[in-house]
């Protein structure tokens, strides 16, 4: 995916890809087709402490797996294609360090899982994959925009772009790394190096973060009974009311809607779309940062902009990884040449 005034292909609609999505607490593995049909999913905890080698072997048997419950033969695979957290080079197919993947530096992706299942690999930022399958499967598709905002909120936060139909991915192939505006110039240490990132405040880790913290300085809080801190208890105890969960949950749905109205003002998109684990808890978010996010952006942007939740569901994860091998890597000429014929009118 890169930068070239091109508007993405869309994917032949027989098409059959293996989808693997690398995350800081997760590791899925789908089987989807071209026209946006999951055949297989599977998810398993990421242990990211265990180190990349680790994860990616553990990964490459997660797609064997999800393989054989799709009842696809490994000859039927037109590719693989890898969404993951950046910073990254797209091109290079190689890791490099991102924050929520401790350990991964320089890592030589799509070589290893390329040479370990045989197939052709290819692997783009989650958030800018994210933005491609929400435009060509989800919201985009849906409402019939050209203009489109993806912004992930789980273990980090990340962005994707999609401008004028075209996939805006920057000369470097990073752009959209939302998660790292600085929302407080001295604040808290992001895991990039800076300080002050948006990423710092309201991804899942700082947020059950910021909560700990808090209990940790001697705030009474019911969240010492949880077994564990997480973003999720968090939302939870902010429901029911505990003081502590409350002001943290409003301060990170300030936070997310001031860095949503600095993203309106920038880039005047018709849609944002979020997704993301912490995503889940619905208008418990939606509502506060939509609201904080359309009244704080100017008034040419917050006019023809919607924020909304992703409506690809629990299977956004695979789908993204998908859309990387359908943009990126050569489908069957077959199937190609069928999918133009139906687009064009042919037979």
């Amino acid at each position: 995916m890169t930068t070239d005034d091109r508007s993405p292909r869309r994917p032949p609609p027989d098409a059959v890809v293996l989808a693997l999505d690398i995350g800081g607490t997760k590791l899925a593995a789908g089987v989807v087709t071209g026209d946006g049909r999951v055949l297989s999913r599977a998810i398993i905890p990421a242990r990211a402490q265990e180190g990349p080698w680790s994860m990616i072997e553990r990964h490459i048997e997660l797609g064997r797996q999800v393989v054989a419950e799709a009842g696809i033969e490994w000859s039927g695979l037109a590719g693989i294609g890898i969404a993951c957290g950046g910073p990254l080079d797209p091109e290079a197919g190689v890791i490099l360090s991102p924050p929520s993947l401790p350990g991964w530096d320089r890592i030589p992706l799509v070589d290893t899982v390329s040479e370990r299942l045989g197939l052709p690999t290819a692997v783009e930022n989650d958030a800018t994959a994210g933005a491609l399958a929400e435009w060509w499967f989800g919201a985009g598709r849906s409402r019939g925009v050209d203009d489109l905002i993806y912004l992930t909120i789980s273990t980090g936060i990340g962005g994707g772009l999609v401008l004028g139909g075209r996939l805006y991915t920057g000369v470097a192939g990073n752009a959209g790394e939302l998660g790292h505006l600085t929302v407080h110039y001295d604040g808290r240490q992001c895991g990039c190096g800076r300080r002050g990132c948006l990423e710092a405040y309201a991804s899942g880790t700082n947020i059950a973060a910021r909560a700990r913290e808090a209990i940790e300085a001697g705030e009474s809080s019911s969240l010492r009974d949880a077994p564990t801190v997480t973003a999720k208890e968090v939302a939870a105890h902010a429901l029911a009311g505990d003081p502590l969960a409350v002001r943290i949950w409003d301060e990170t749905m300030a936070m997310l809607g001031s860095g949503l109205a600095n993203v309106l003002d920038i880039f005047n998109p018709a849609l944002v779309v979020l997704g993301g684990g912490v995503t889940r808890v619905g208008d418990q978010l939606l509502v506060p940062v939509r609201d904080a996010a359309l009244r704080d952006a100017m008034g040419p942007a917050r006019d023809s902009a919607d924020i909304i939740l992703t409506e690809l569901g629990s299977d956004h994860d695979v789908m993204s990884a998908a859309v990387v091998a359908f943009e990126r890597l050569p489908m069957p000429a077959q199937l190609t040449a069928r999918a133009e014929g139906r687009q064009t009118g042919g037979s």
